[in-house]
C-alpha cells in the first residue's frame, strides 16, 4: 500500500470554512466620516500621554467582554457623555473585549462564538464585531482591545485606539512580534503569578525590529517586517498578591529604569488586584489617586471592569434567560459606581494634572 500525505495531514480537522477577505470586510464595512476622526483622535491622545505631551489620565473601563451589541450600545451611549464631561482630566477609552482567553474551556468571546451556542460561526463574529466597533466610534468614544491571535487584527486594527496583551499571553513571542506591528499603543500585563521580569521583556522585544507571519488584507500568508512599536508600557495587573500600593510601583519604575524603558505603568483595578472582587476595584481606584495626588509620574492610567448592572452570571441552557447588563464573564462593577468612582477621580486629579510629567 502506497503512502500518503494524507495519513498525517489534518487528523483532528472536521470541517473548514473559508472567510472573507480582511480587504473585502473593510470594504463592506469601511472607517470613514466621525469614526475615523475617532480613531485618529484616541491614537494621538493615548501617544501623547506616553509621550508625557498630554497630562490627562488614560481610563480604559467598560464590560469585562461583549456578548450583546445592544447592550454594549446603551453602554457606550452612557459613557459618552461622562466621557465628554470629564475629557479635560481623563482620556477614557471603551473596553471593547471581543475574545477571551480561557485557562482550560469556556466561552471564547464574540468573534469566535457570537450566538453563545458553540456554533463558532467566526464570520459572523467579524462582521457583527467590526459592526459594533464602528458604531462606538461613530459616537465619538475610542476603543481598546486585547490581542489574542495573529489574524483577526487585519479585520478590526483599524478601528482600535489602544490595544492590551493579556497576562497569559505577555510571555508569547509571537503576541510580542505582533505587538510590534500593531499600530496603536499596547500595554502588557505582568505575568498572571504578578512578575514584572515578562511584561519588561515583552516591551523590549516589541519595541525592536521584529519578522511574523500572517496575512495581508488580500488574504494571502505573507512575512510582516516591523520596525518596532515605540508606545508600549506594563500594566499592573496583581498575581498572587495586589500590586498596585506605592511600594509596587516603585519597584516596577525600578525595573522599568533599569531596562532603559520609559516610566509608564497602568493599574489594571480589577483581576488581581481586586482580588477577584468586583466591589473591590473602586478602593483600588482611591489608593491610585492617592498616589497621583502624592505625586507620583510614572502612572499613566487604569482599567476598570464596568458594566450597566453589578456582578457576572453563567451562561445559561436557556439564552433568553441572560440577565439585560450583566456580564458572562468577570464581575464588573455598575454604571452607578462607575460614574461616581470616575467623578470623584477627575475631581481629585483636576488639581495636580498640569504640573504631571
Amino acid at each position: 500500500m502506497s503512502k500518503s500525505a494524507i495519513q498525517v495531514e489534518n487528523l483532528h480537522i472536521i470541517a473548514s470554512e473559508e472567510l472573507p477577505t480582511p480587504a473585502q470586510l473593510k470594504k463592506e464595512m469601511p472607517l470613514q466620516g466621525r469614526a475615523l476622526d475617532t480613531v485618529l483622535y484616541g491614537h494621538k491622545s493615548v501617544k501623547d500621554i506616553l509621550d508625557g505631551n498630554d497630562q490627562r489620565l488614560l481610563v480604559i473601563v467598560g464590560p469585562c467582554s461583549i456578548h450583546d451589541t445592544k447592550v454594549a450600545m446603551d453602554y457606550a451611549r452612557l459613557l459618552k457623555p461622562l466621557a465628554e464631561e470629564l475629557k479635560d482630566t481623563l482620556m477614557i477609552v471603551m473596553r471593547v473585549y471581543f475574545e477571551k482567553p480561557r485557562t482550560t474551556v469556556g466561552w471564547e468571546g464574540l468573534i469566535y462564538d457570537p450566538y453563545l451556542d458553540g456554533s463558532h460561526r467566526i464570520e459572523h463574529g467579524l462582521r457583527i464585531g467590526r459592526q459594533l466597533m464602528l458604531d462606538i466610534n461613530e459616537l465619538g468614544l475610542p476603543i481598546g482591545v486585547e490581542a489574542l491571535d495573529l489574524i483577526s487584527p487585519q479585520y478590526l486594527q483599524d478601528l482600535v485606539s489602544w490595544t492590551a496583551i493579556g497576562a497569559r499571553t505577555t510571555e508569547s513571542p509571537t503576541h510580542r512580534k505582533l505587538s510590534s506591528g500593531i499600530s496603536s499603543a499596547v500595554g502588557f500585563k505582568n505575568n498572571v503569578d504578578g512578575g514584572l521580569t515578562v511584561a519588561v521583556n515583552a516591551i523590549r522585544a516589541a519595541s525592536a525590529i521584529n519578522t511574523f507571519i500572517s496575512v495581508t488584507d488580500e488574504g494571502k500568508v505573507a512575512a510582516f517586517r516591523t520596525s518596532g512599536n515605540p508606545h508600549c508600557h506594563v500594566i499592573l495587573r496583581g498575581g498572587k498578591q495586589p500590586n498596585y500600593q506605592a511600594e509596587h510601583v516603585q519597584v516596577c519604575e525600578q525595573e522599568l529604569r533599569k531596562a532603559a524603558i520609559r516610566e509608564n505603568i497602568m493599574i489594571d483595578c480589577s483581576h488581581g488586584n481586586s482580588s477577584k472582587q468586583h466591589e473591590r476595584q473602586v478602593s483600588v481606584l482611591e489608593d491610585v489617586t492617592k498616589q497621583i495626588v502624592d505625586g507620583n509620574q510614572s502612572i499613566i492610567g487604569v482599567m476598570l471592569e464596568s458594566h450597566i448592572h453589578a456582578g457576572n452570571q453563567p451562561i445559561p441552557d436557556d439564552l433568553e434567560e441572560i440577565r439585560y447588563g450583566v456580564s458572562i464573564t468577570d464581575a464588573c462593577i455598575d454604571w452607578p459606581a462607575t460614574e461616581a468612582a470616575l467623578r470623584k477621580l477627575a475631581a481629585a486629579l483636576k488639581p495636580v494634572l498640569p504640573g504631571r510629567r
